[in-house]
């Protein structure tokens, strides 16, 4: 096999090249292609859960604003409060409630889980554009 038989090799003398330096260039590529796919999918397991925090503020623990309006950290804290009632997530800096499923649940910068009745007493809306 010749330097020309092998792209990259940066042998630009035409001499041959023994069978065990093409098979250790090939072991070596062989190699490396794995490690970088392990990378690869370690960082894009990484990835969603980094953008999903970084963006939005929940409430640390409980607290009451409004009255009787008790914000929650997480939708089973809020579920447990008012275990009959519908838990929607409250856009804080607007007063919109989104309901699970919409677009804006629990991913607004400022927000916190609620119960719905809860919030609609407090002078809360639910959303117009059903997002």
């Amino acid at each position: 096999m010749s330097a020309a038989d092998l792209p990259g090799t940066g042998n630009q003398s035409g001499a041959e090249i023994s069978d065990d330096a093409v098979t250790s260039q090939f072991e070596a590529t062989a190699l490396r292609f794995p490690v970088v796919a392990l990378l690869c999918f370690l960082f894009a397991l990484a990835s969603p859960a980094m953008a999903t925090t970084k963006h939005h503020h929940v409430a640390q623990r409980a607290t009451s604003t409004a009255g009787s309006l008790q914000t929650f950290s997480s939708e089973a804290a809020a579920q447990a409060h008012c275990p009959r009632d519908t838990v929607v997530w409250l856009n804080t800096e607007s007063g919109i409630y989104h309901e699970k499923g919409m677009r804006w649940y629990g991913n607004t910068r400022e927000g916190a889980y609620v119960c719905r009745p809860e919030a609609d007493a407090a002078g809360e809306r639910d959303t117009k554009n059903g997002q």
